[in-house]
């Protein structure tokens, strides 16, 4: 089905892609460390832990987190928008030996993709605080969709304080109400000099 959008929500989508692709040119994005970050080893690795299954992460840059799921018995796909960050990301799978299917493609836009699911588990490292609020509602959509029963999904978030824009951010009432067929389960603090956020929602099963 095709979609009708407005000038200004063309531009604000050009703009962010941009910005991505200046960054993965430049240098390493501030987002993308090459270190796991400790909420996402918990998950994996702590005292209760995930049963190990199907994962898809959502903006995984040059794919240090996805190669962590998959080494430690996930199923994983991962989607990036910027075909540099994909292209790192398939080397690192390969030089770690790590069975990844790495994808260039929107992540407000899955059907595109070729991530049919369904995912036990959704990895989220700044990507959805990033993408413009006209979109956001079909990047919950898209991830609902292919959500398994109970399914997870850790997002890592700055909050609207941390940028000088109108677009960028995003508030645990945001997720809320956007992801209405969700539980927010936790809202954590991040240890960032400026606001963020480390937000756990989990898929609600469906009723008869």
């Amino acid at each position: 089905m095709s979609e009708t959008r407005t000038a200004a929500e063309l531009d604000q989508e050009a703009a962010v892609r941009r910005e991505l692709e200046d960054f993965y040119r430049d240098g390493r994005p501030p987002w993308d460390s090459g270190i796991v970050p400790p909420e996402l080893v918990a998950l994996v690795e702590g005292a209760d832990a995930l049963v190990p299954g199907r994962a898809l992460e959502l903006g995984c840059g040059t794919g240090t987190n996805a190669v962590y799921l998959a080494r430690h018995g996930w199923r994983v796909a991962a989607v990036d928008l910027v075909d540099r960050a994909v292209r790192q990301a398939r080397e690192k799978a390969i030089a770690a030996g790590a069975d990844v299917t790495v994808l260039c493609g929107d992540a407000t836009r899955l059907d595109e993709v070729g991530v049919p699911g369904p995912y036990d588990l959704f990895f989220d490292l700044s990507c959805y605080c990033g993408i413009p609020p006209h979109r956001r509602d079909a990047y919950a959509a898209g991830l609902t969709k292919r959500a398994a029963p109970g399914a997870r999904l850790l997002m890592f978030g700055y909050g609207p304080e941390a940028f000088d824009d109108p677009i960028s951010g995003v508030t645990a009432d945001e997720l809320t109400a956007r992801f209405a067929e969700w539980q927010l389960a936790d809202v954590t603090p991040g240890t960032n000099p400026v606001p963020t956020f480390w937000f756990t929602l989990h898929r609600v099963a469906a009723t008869a």
